[in-house]
């Protein structure tokens, strides 16, 4: 592609001859002969101090926000994140003109609901492409995902292979992180929903009102926002949007209101109210969290006409989701092992309620919390699990670039408030195996924080490590 033609995209002249485009890339180890460089402007770094490394691997034409001396053509631009999307949509040809698009953000719910309008969508006879935490999939293709949203570059790329494997829907998990960097601008989805909003990610965003900030940015790209009533920040995302809005909620009056809930160790049932229509549902996946994703999957689909057999049937045939409240095999042993990624105090607490449903006997929680990041929720986060289990293990996450051991100390005050009795293990495997030791008849296990990552990140390197794998090695000791 010429490098005019984004160039008029963006509506801004050529600093320098025409060029022909190959690629349109940020980073400048993956630049290639041809390439495109765009200089964005990190929190940690900045693109412009590369672009002579770029040119050096083969860029022929630079995206920046100001002039660099060097020798091929500038597309010069206000924003280097916007221009970078404008740009690779332009590159991709618009990919996602092709295709139906969903998204969905929150501070938790967002993977759990993906899957569910996944699930729908298959069973409806949609091809359906998948962008999330725990991987991307073109239909039954596995992408790996380095992070819950791509960064622009990359996401129009993902969606130029999946309109061009015949994707007809595609459900998004759209970070803070995403929309406060302008990964996903220039996209219009056709509804996105609200899953909920309680203390994340205060490393990167400065207060909570910034944060919600964040996650409301969403709603100014869709046609159709489903809004999750029963959480308090709801109605002020609501305020001032430019589409319809629909609600879900169980204590709230709402569009899609959830009725007549059970929760069973083996799963939920609940009936659902809906704009001219009603249905029963029952689902394999234990926990109320469960009936508002359903509730949020059922609404997003709905805003592209899915049957609701094919809903039902698909939300019904759905066992679980990778690390999300997943019931670890445990054989002949007496007692019960679920691996979740609750990392934040309000995951932690619904999960650890959910298994109190169905708790025979104690009921365990195994968590820490990651380095480099927010760090005012680590004592929440000891509090969560102290209030809610019987047993606390405080133990190592990922640490990355800090103490471990002063992680675990800030967490511990939260714990010690409680009364609930704890013990510290810095070593996360030590501590998986010493809680497993610990398990009687009718006694429920949560290890809770990393769930379907397969990595620890200790002083900035990743070691091999699963929980799941952990309790497996447990069991063949044992």
């Amino acid at each position: 592609m010429l490098l005019s033609r984004i160039a008029g995209e963006l509506n801004i002249k050529i600093s320098g001859p025409d060029v022909e485009i190959g690629s349109v890339e940020y980073d400048s180890r993956g630049v290639k002969p041809g390439s495109l460089f765009c200089c964005v402007v990190g929190l940690q770094s900045d693109g412009h101090d590369f672009a002579a490394q770029a040119v050096k691997a083969g860029a022929v034409a630079l995206l920046c926000e100001r002039p660099l001396p060097l020798p091929l053509p500038q597309l010069i631009v206000p924003d280097s994140r916007k221009g970078m999307a404008s740009a690779a949509a332009c590159f991709n040809g618009h990919p996602e003109r092709e295709m139906k698009l969903l998204g969905i953000t929150g501070t938790n719910g967002k993977t759990s609901t993906a899957y569910m309008v996944r699930a729908a969508a298959q069973q409806a006879g949609k091809k359906v492409g998948l962008i999330g935490t725990i991987e991307n999939r073109i239909g039954d293709e596995v992408i790996p995902a380095g992070r819950t949203t791509p960064e622009s570059a990359d996401l129009y790329a993902l969606l130029r292979r999946m309109a061009n494997a015949g994707v007809e829907i595609v459900v998004m998990e759209v970070s803070s992180h995403a929309l406060a960097q302008e990964r996903v601008h220039g996209l219009v989805f056709n509804a996105a929903l609200f899953t909920n909003l309680t203390q994340d990610h205060l490393d990167y965003h400065k207060d909570f009102d910034d944060y919600l900030g964040a996650k409301k940015r969403l709603f100014s790209q869709t046609r159709l926002a489903i809004l999750n009533a029963d959480d308090p920040s709801a109605e002020t995302i609501a305020r001032g949007l430019p589409c319809p809005v629909q609600r879900l909620g169980i204590h709230s009056r709402a569009d899609y209101q959830a009725t007549g809930i059970e929760i069973r160790p083996e799963g939920v049932r609940f009936h659902l109210r809906m704009p001219g229509a009603d249905a029963g549902f029952a689902l394999r996946i234990p926990g109320l969290f469960t009936v508002y994703n359903a509730m949020g999957a059922v609404a997003l689909l709905r805003a592209l006409d899915i049957p609701l057999r094919d809903m039902q049937a698909g939300l019904e045939a759905l066992s679980g989701v990778s690390g999300r409240l997943e019931a670890v095999p445990m054989g002949d042993c007496p007692f019960s092992v679920y691996v979740d990624y609750a990392h934040t105090p309000d995951a932690l607490e619904n999960v650890l309620r959910a298994c109190r449903d169905f708790a025979g006997g104690r009921l365990f929680a195994l968590f820490g919390c990651g380095g480099d990041r927010d760090k005012a929720k680590r004592p929440l986060m000891g509090e969560a699990g102290g209030k809610h289990a019987d047993f606390v293990v405080l133990t190592s996450d990922n640490p990355r670039s800090e103490e471990p051991m002063a992680i675990i100390r800030a967490i511990e005050p939260g714990t010690a408030r409680t009364g609930t009795p704890y013990m510290i293990i810095e070593n996360r495997r030590d501590a998986i195996f010493r809680a497993l030791d610990q398990l009687q008849a009718g006694d429920i296990l949560v290890i809770a924080g990393k769930g379907h990552e397969s990595y620890q990140e200790i002083s900035g390197i990743r070691y091999p490590f699963a929980d799941k794998e952990i309790v497996v090695e447990w069991r063949r000791r044992n």
